[in-house]
């Protein structure tokens, strides 16, 4: 991949120039002193300073000149070298878009307190000794919790970075895995108003990662500090939480050491699931604002979104009792102390029963339960005693994700995914919309990916009369889509998602006057979902009130919300392939189809053909050399032969790995 033009001059496209009168003063100079001894680090500063001499800078024109700087090793380690980059560093400079950590040692800060900072917080915190290369995805960093710490640290020099570039606003740091095993952890950044971090600073966590030893991360940051034009000044403020897996408290340590190196003022909130971080971050930077998000503690988490549902069920009454399953994770405390904020007796009376709360027993985390276990094996989790029709639902291990699920006679187990979820949202905000006279002056979108099934995408268009947009899969993708409509609704079937509000809709909904009691009321419950729904991110606690809710207004019990549509069979499978990057989707089709190979995109769609309403896409994966292939027709047995003539074309081309 070639390299990107640069704003400025490119320090690492260098040019000796001879210059012999000041090589023989320097020969002089050296003939007439005797040879001291110098250190690793003094004898390294010489040498940078006699090169830094005797080169010239050449503007970038456009064309990757890839003049790749000295490789100075000290005497202890060997000669100096300014032969050309060996073809396996020129590789890994290539994969990166970008030269190596080792090709900045110019970028000193003056008094290189923070450089220092960060290799002494290297030297504490190694890198794994591995040939692998760590990518930030849309879930951050994410592997086993032991080769963690050092990513941990860098991650936290970057929050501390992307503070100050944002004006000193806080940053926030998460470390978790999800759904994972207890074994397994990982770290994200969460930015000013609470989303994710932006996605060209991705590269950056990226490449500070892959620094591979304590001087690499020394460079790396400092090259980073000037690419970016970050003041170092500037103060910077980052809130960080965990969950509870047991490697947490070691990642948080890492953390600390990678704020502290860089002089970041640093708030610790504990434990905590993921939305309720997100969350803070977005109240912090909103204080000074007309429109504060809430009161910047955990406690003005759970007092906002009580006074919300309050409001939101003045006129409704709860629908019987919910189980939710926790997945042993944070948000069996964190619903526990959610119940002590909302009603408890009266109308409005709260009935929930929490199971699979076993925080104290790390190896139980998502183990046989959560919403990814209920999701993906499409049965009931460990502990289920549910009776039919009995509404249940479950968290995963950091609660921002949740499905709904139920028993029929028999038992027939049903889901009520991300799907059902986002349909309910959006069917009952828009009758709020409707009831209040606000139907011309905002409109409705309901975002999917291409794992949304197809009757979902008709009732939205068909019935509830709603746009649907389709984007590319991943939480990013889907918020910022969301983002762009007065009302944006977005859930992935696996039960992540939340619904957006436009600044200039809120404005609209609190400055609109009702003209009848009917619209009074609707535009009261409008306004108590805006500050019920956590719109920085899926929130299961927050998402949970809104079903519930929901259905108490409308009166639904889970079997009359599973008959609004009936789901069209599915299937979705994983196949390992040699090379994931063969596959490439299409450019505007929201992954549904492929460009490369084009022959088989071409085969996809002549199996389709057959099929009445059928659809089958394959998209590779982000991470791993497996591509998903998704299948779905009008009849259960159409889809599995859809799925054998797929899996038949992968083989006849020799795509698949065993």
């Amino acid at each position: 991949m070639g390299a990107k033009a640069p704003q400025s001059q490119n320090p690492h496209l260098l040019r000796a120039a001879a210059l012999p009168d000041e090589q023989e003063r320097r020969r002089s100079r050296t003939r007439r002193q005797p040879q001291q001894a110098l250190s690793a680090e003094q004898e390294r500063a010489r040498f940078i300073q006699a090169w830094l001499a005797n080169v010239t800078l050449l503007p970038f024109v456009g064309t990757d000149l890839r003049l790749p700087p000295p490789t100075f090793t000290t005497p202890a380690e060997g000669k100096r070298s300014l032969e050309p980059a060996s073809p396996e560093i020129e590789s890994r400079r290539n994969r990166f878009d970008r030269p190596l950590h080792s090709e900045r040692s110019m970028a000193f800060s003056p008094d290189g307190k923070y450089e220092k900072g960060v290799h002494n917080a290297a030297e504490q915190f190694p890198r794994p000794k591995t040939s692998k290369d760590y990518i930030y995805g849309t879930a951050g960093f994410r592997m086993k919790g032991e080769e963690l710490p050092y990513i941990t640290m860098q991650v936290g020099v970057l929050a501390g970075m992307r503070s100050r570039k944002c004006g000193g606003q806080v940053i926030g740091v998460m470390i978790t895995a999800s759904h994972n095993k207890a074994e397994d952890n990982g770290v994200k950044i969460v930015d000013p108003q609470g989303e994710m971090l932006e996605q060209e600073w991705e590269k950056h966590a990226t490449y500070l990662a892959n620094a591979v030893d304590p001087s690499e991360a020394a460079n790396a940051y400092m090259w980073l500090v000037k690419e970016l034009k970050v003041d170092q000044k500037k103060p910077g403020k980052v809130f960080f939480a965990r969950d509870t897996r047991p490697s947490g408290e070691t990642l948080v340590k890492a953390l600390k050491a990678g704020l502290s190196a860089t002089g970041i003022d640093a708030c610790d909130y504990g434990i905590l699931t993921t939305p309720q971080l997100h969350y803070l971050v977005k109240a912090a930077n909103t204080q000074d604002t007309s429109h504060p998000y809430g009161e910047v503690s955990e406690e003005g988490y759970y007092k906002k979104l009580a006074a919300a549902y309050k409001t939101a069920m003045d006129n409704a009454k709860p629908a019987g009792q919910l189980t939710v399953d926790c997945a042993n994770g944070v948000g069996a405390p964190k619903l526990k102390e959610m119940l002590k904020h909302l009603p408890s007796e009266g109308k409005r009376a709260v009935n929930i029963r929490i199971v699979n709360d076993k925080i104290d027993k790390p190896e139980a985390l998502n183990e046989k339960c959560g919403a990814d276990h209920v999701k993906s094996g499409q049965r009931v989790p460990d502990g289920f005693d549910g009776k039919p029709y009995e509404r249940w639902a479950s968290f995963d291990g950091d609660a921002d994700r949740i499905v709904y699920y139920f028993n029929e006679e028999g038992p027939v187990f049903r889901l009520l995914d991300g799907d059902r979820i986002a349909t309910l949202a959006a069917s009952f905000i828009g009758e709020l919309v409707h009831k209040a006279g606000l139907s011309d002056k905002m409109t409705i979108a309901v975002v999917q990916t291409a794992y949304a099934n197809g009757s979902s995408t008709k009732y939205i268009e068909q019935n509830l009369k709603l746009k649907v947009e389709c984007t590319a899969t991943g939480v990013k993708h889907l918020h910022h889509t969301a983002a762009r409509s007065d009302v944006g609704v977005y859930f992935e079937a696996n039960g992540h998602g939340t619904v957006l509000f436009s600044p200039q809709t809120l404005k609209r909904i609190h400055n609109h006057k009702p003209e009848s009691p009917a619209q009074l009321e609707a535009l009261d419950t409008l306004k108590a979902l805006t500050d019920l729904i956590n719109q920085t991110v899926g929130d299961a606690i927050s998402d949970m009130l809104l079903v519930e809710v929901i259905l108490a207004n409308k009166e639904y019990s889970v079997k009359e919300w599973l008959a609004t549509y009936t789901d069209m069979p599915n299937r979705l499978a994983k196949v390992r392939v040699a090379d994931r990057t063969m596959f490439v989707c299409r450019p505007g089709s929201a992954e549904r189809k492929l460009d490369e190979p084009k022959e088989f995109q071409d085969m996809i769609d002549a199996v389709v053909v057959k099929y009445k309403d059928g659809r089958a896409f394959v998209r590779p994966s982000g991470t791993e050399d497996v591509v998903r292939v998704y299948a779905e027709a009008a009849e259960s047995f159409d889809c599995d032969h859809m799925m054998l003539e797929l899996n038949q074309a992968f083989e006849a081309r020799k795509l698949a790995q065993a």
